[in-house]
């Protein structure tokens, strides 16, 4: 008798954990490379006289895992190459 036998339940959450988790929007929209996004509230940066301004539209983000929970690497129009927290974009 063998005692390696395959159990399908097994092999099911195997490939689960090894998937890359998905990322969500503020309003729950799943988020890819490349995509567009706004800003949806005014956000301090630090170094910089004015704030980001909520409807600040950022292209072709990037989906990292940055440090903390910002999760979307991007460069945003004036204030240059950044990482944003996907709780405060929204899809475009």
């Amino acid at each position: 008798m063998c005692a390696h036998e395959w159990d399908p339940t097994q092999a099911s959450s195997a490939t689960e954990d090894a998937a890359e988790p998905v990322i969500r929007d503020s309003v729950g929209n799943v988020l890819a490379d490349g995509d567009t996004v706004t800003v949806v509230k005014n956000l301090k940066v630090k170094g910089a006289s004015a704030p980001i301004k909520a409807g600040t539209k950022v292209k072709g983000i990037r989906l990292v895992s940055g440090v903390g929970d910002h999760d979307i690497d991007c460069r945003v129009d004036g204030f240059g190459p950044m990482q944003l927290k996907s709780s405060v974009v929204k899809k475009a």
